[in-house]
């Protein structure tokens, strides 16, 4: 650290003091709002593995009620094209300490049958209840694990502030204060012995 490029004054001096103050405050900010954060990802992780989990048996189970159904139908990929394409989600987005968590809206329909009955049977009904369990929970996991994603990369950028503030600007104003105090207090010295000096010689001539 250095500190040649501040003039020892008593103006630097006090702008460095608002400065350090500053950045501590600042690290404080930084240090509590990763703090909130880790909470809130936290719990949000807790969500996310038991989702998983409950996906995974979703896709289990659907995909066995998939292949019955291809057992007493044939391949059934023509008539799954029957089924429309959903398109019913929005995104929305709340804050948490100024990191946007995304919220999917989706207004889950009843099951509504769009294919011809009479080319299926109950084994393809229920592969596609399933199927539509697995879609559910595939939209809640999204979002899910994109607020985890976004929460955690907000936690290492303030990590990265906060440390930086940390080992490098608070020190280096520390450093720099206590430069210019330093120089300030030997001038102050030096000023004093310099003045006893003038006094002592005034005196010396007054007596001559």
């Amino acid at each position: 650290m250095t500190s040649q490029q501040y003039v020892p004054t008593k103006g630097n001096l006090m702008a460095l003091k608002k400065s350090n103050a500053l950045a501590k405050m600042g690290y404080d900010l930084m240090d509590r709002k990763r703090i909130i954060l880790i909470h809130e990802m936290m719990q949000i992780i807790k969500n996310v593995r038991t989702l998983r989990d409950e996906l995974s048996s979703a896709y289990h189970q659907a995909y066995l009620a998939l292949q019955e159904a291809n057992i007493t139908l044939g391949v059934v990929g023509e008539i799954a094209k029957a089924i429309p394409i959903d398109y019913g989600l929005q995104i929305t987005y709340r804050s948490v300490m100024g990191v946007d968590i995304p919220k999917v809206i989706y207004q889950s329909q009843d099951v509504r049958i769009t294919y011809g009955i009479g080319s299926t049977n109950t084994k393809f009904d229920y592969a596609f209840t399933k199927f539509q369990k697995v879609r559910d929970l595939t939209i809640l996991l999204a979002e899910t694990e994109n607020s985890a994603y976004r929460l955690a990369n907000a936690i290492r950028k303030s990590q990265k502030q906060a440390n930086a503030l940390k080992t490098i600007v608070i020190p280096e104003f520390e450093f720099n204060i206590k430069y210019i105090s330093d120089a300030l207090e030997e001038r102050d010295r030096e000023e004093f012995s310099r003045k006893k000096v003038i006094k002592g010689n005034l005196i010396n001539k007054d007596i001559e």
